[in-house]
This record gives structure tokens, C-alpha cells and sequence, in this order.
């Protein structure tokens, strides 16, 4: 019968300890292969545990066992990794997440949709005041300054840029839907509040 064999003499420096990593691998690889059958997977999880190694060589103490440090790391890393696949769901064409979806309860981002297309199709001089006046909160006073034009003109514009746009988007004045077709939109966005 053989003797077992002994570990190599552990080394002493980082050179050492480098250079040991190196004499390594084939062994990594070989312990990887035998974790994985997925050659290309086998080097990956080489790789990683040598980085993993590499970045925290100071918490190798001289005098121990490299190669059962080394393996450790290698095992360790391939158990994350294994958990990590466990959890997660491949899905490069994006087949399970759309089975995974489910639709809004409510419809505030059609509705929004509908805002959006709608204020694109006002004039400038509405969207204008009515971003500065409706979304920015801004007294007629100062949207009136802003634009250069009498506070007059300002209230003038976002009571027509209001109508406008209530009637583009199919609701009255007070929000409620005009016609068969039913659209919300909140209420201060029209009855200008917002």
C-alpha cells in the first residue's frame, strides 16, 4: 500500500501564496468538475473562487493548509451558487414572467396614457400654462410673467386650454364622461384644482 499523501508545505508570502494558487488550478478544476459536469460552468467556478481567494488573501494564515483553504472556498462558492439557481427562474424570453403578470385593478395608466395624448395635442401657448398654472402650482400672476402676456391672458388661456382638453379627452367640466365611453381623469385636472 502507498502512504497518503502529505500536504505541500504551506507557503509563507504573498508571492508564495500566489504562486501556490497557481500550481493549483488543475486540482480546483478537476474538484469543480467533479462538482458540476458543465465544463465551461467548472472554470467559471475556478475563477470565482481564485478572485474570492485573491481578495481576501490576508485572511489566509501561514502555516495551514492552502489547498483545503483553497477547496473550501471552491465548495463554498459552489453551494452559494447552487442556492442562488434554486431561487431563480430562467427566463431569457420572458415566457414565465408574462404568465407571472397580472393586470391592473385599476386603469390609471390608460387613463394617464389619455392625458398624455391628449395634452400633446393642445397648443403650445395651452400646454404652457397649463404645466406652469395646473402641474407646477404656479399663482396666475407669476405664470403670467413667465410667459410674458397679461395675468388676464393666463386665466383667459387655462380655462380654454381646459375646455380643450376635456373635450379631447371625452369628459365634462365637472370630470364625468360624456358619451357611452367612460374616462376618468381627476377631478382638479378640469375643474382646475390641480
Amino acid at each position: 500500500m502507498s502512504e497518503p499523501r502529505k500536504a505541500p508545505p504551506s507557503p509563507n508570502t504573498q508571492a508564495e501564496i500566489r504562486q501556490a494558487l497557481v500550481e493549483l488550478m488543475p486540482n480546483l478544476r478537476a474538484f469543480a468538475r467533479s462538482l458540476c459536469s458543465n465544463p465551461a460552468r467548472a472554470d467559471d467556478l475556478v475563477q470565482d473562487a481564485l478572485v474570492k481567494a485573491l481578495a481576501n488573501i490576508e485572511r489566509f494564515e501561514p502555516g495551514t493548509n492552502l489547498r483545503a483553504w483553497m477547496f473550501t472556498i471552491l465548495r463554498n462558492t459552489y453551494y452559494s451558487d447552487l442556492r442562488k439557481k434554486r431561487r431563480e427562474v430562467e427566463d431569457s424570453e420572458g415566457q414565465h414572467a408574462a404568465r407571472l403578470a397580472d393586470a391592473p385593478n385599476q386603469h390609471g395608466v390608460v387613463d394617464l396614457e389619455d392625458f398624455k395624448v391628449a395634452f400633446s395635442k393642445l397648443n403650445n401657448d395651452h400646454r404652457e400654462v397649463l404645466t406652469l398654472v395646473g402641474a407646477f402650482g404656479l399663482p396666475y400672476e407669476e405664470a403670467a410673467e413667465i410667459c410674458g402676456c397679461a395675468v388676464g391672458t393666463v386665466k383667459s388661456r387655462v380655462n380654454r386650454a381646459r375646455k380643450r382638453l376635456a373635450e379631447l379627452l371625452g369628459i365634462d367640466s365637472d370630470g364625468a364622461p360624456l358619451g357611452e365611453e367612460v374616462r376618468s381623469l381627476p377631478q382638479g385636472v378640469i375643474a382646475g384644482s390641480w
